[in-house]
């Protein structure tokens, strides 16, 4: 047998992996799946568990469900790593599970961050899941829909986790504090308004409470008698700056740019500014979010204040020169501007409506009056003839047509009412208006 480092029997493991549970009765949240009567609860109780995905955010009990699961099914518990396992891996731990299930027993293979896998990698799975090799339980914080393939998926029931409540983080945290596998041995003083405040730091991550308990415990003050004492002031140092949930790459990354997107849309300052917030002191890249208000401006502002684009840019143009953290007074400046200024759709609309045409109308010529005449064979073929400069005429326009002629008369450009479009409004119907009589008069 190999003996044991030094550190391996001096260093304790992590309190949240001290406490993990062992059952379904020391597992805390998840209620709609395993509570009393609950599905998920009733396929492990009768032993009719099949391959599944668990899917949520994380520190909610992926893992720790999947552990039970196999422990209350009494089948072997494979961990398998999506990040640093391979087809060949897969193989091997294939063939011990066939081993396994030779001889009646079962084996419920856990792969964790499943979302990570590439598709030849699920692939392998598929055979081993079909014919009941093995029990797949797949751990993701990303929309299985989008990161795990459908033949895969379609094999798998979907449990979808809920980030825990604060009322189940501290449940936690009462339990560590007295559970002879945490602290239960020790005196530990705290006030129950800290320990709420440990567990709102969380976030719903029961991970992230019991690692911040710990710290906070370890960093606590000892008296003579041996109870340590914790302080407020030792709790905010411990968690000075928030760990937001989120993922740069994730599905979160994509709920809160559109929460943000959607805030500006209906006019709502103070929502467009927390969900700002959110992004930013989760470290999101403030050019990312600058991007994004630039588009903003046109698709949802346009020429309703065409200003909105200039504050836009500028925006933009302050986060390359100062970064963070002092541009982000600029983003919000510009969030605010997105949020109060008047609103038209009328550029996206105007430019998918001819992006439809331009594809659907590929052959569509350009008319021979709008083309240039560079030799002397275009000008003989009538390259430019009947072209109307309109700086030549007093109105500064004409009624000459400028879309090919299987489109003419399509319009794309339809201003609203709001802000400054009207005034476009009322210009565009008058240029229209005009058109029409001087084609009418000709005809």
């Amino acid at each position: 047998m190999e003996q044991a480092s030094f550190f391996e029997r001096t260093v304790p493991e992590p309190l949240a992996a001290r406490l993990r549970p062992s059952s379904l009765d020391e597992y805390v949240g998840q209620e709609h799946l395993v509570g009393p009567g609950r599905p998920l609860r009733k396929f492990i109780e009768n032993d009719q568990v099949s391959s599944m995905i668990l899917w949520g955010p994380p520190g909610v009990g992926k893992t720790t469900l999947a552990r039970i699961i196999a422990h209350q099914t009494q089948a072997k518990f494979m961990n398998f790593s999506a990040v640093t396992s391979g087809i060949k891996e897969i193989r091997e731990l294939m063939k011990k599970a066939d081993a396994e299930r030779a001889f009646g027993g079962k084996t419920i293979v856990f792969v964790d961050e499943i979302h990570r896998f590439n598709k030849a990698q699920q692939d392998a799975f598929l055979p081993f899941v079909e014919k009941g090799t093995i029990i797949l339980i797949g751990a993701t914080t990303e929309n299985p829909s989008f990161e795990v393939n459908g033949a895969l998926l379609s094999r798998c029931r979907v449990f979808v986790l809920k980030a825990l409540t604060e009322q189940d983080i501290l449940q936690l945290l009462h339990r560590a504090l007295t559970d002879p596998r945490g602290f239960g041995g020790q005196k530990i003083d705290i006030r129950e308004e800290d320990l709420r405040l440990v567990a709102a730091f969380a976030n719903g991550d029961a991970r992230s409470a019991l690692s911040t308990l710990e710290m906070v415990v370890l960093n606590g003050d000892m008296d003579a008698s041996g109870a340590v004492h914790v302080t407020r002031e030792g709790i905010e140092q411990c968690t000075e700056k928030k760990s937001l949930l989120y993922d740069k790459n994730g599905e979160e990354h994509y709920n809160l740019i559109s929460a943000l997107h959607k805030s500006m849309r209906n006019s709502d300052p103070d929502a467009s500014v927390y969900w700002l917030a959110r992004m930013l002191e989760a470290g999101e890249d403030p050019l990312y979010i600058a991007r994004r208000i630039v588009r903003f401006a046109s698709e949802d502002v346009g020429l309703a204040d065409a200003r909105a684009l200039d504050v836009a840019v500028a925006a933009f143009q302050a986060c390359q020169f100062i970064g963070m953290p002092e541009c982000s007074v600029n983003l919000t400046e510009a969030a605010v501007y997105m949020a109060m200024a008047p609103k038209s759709n009328a550029m996206e609309t105007a430019y998918l409506t001819a992006r439809k045409d331009a594809l659907s109308q590929l052959a569509e010529p350009v008319p021979l009056h709008l083309r240039n005449a560079p030799t002397r064979l275009m000008d003989e073929l009538g390259y430019g003839e009947g072209y109307q400069y309109a700086h030549d005429y007093a109105e500064k326009v004409t009624a000459m047509t400028c879309l090919p002629e299987g489109l003419a008369g399509r319009r794309y450009y339809l201003p609203g009412n709001q802000g400054n479009e009207k005034k476009y409004k009322e210009r565009l119907e008058a240029i229209l208006a005009w058109k029409e009589k001087r084609r009418g008069e000709k005809e």
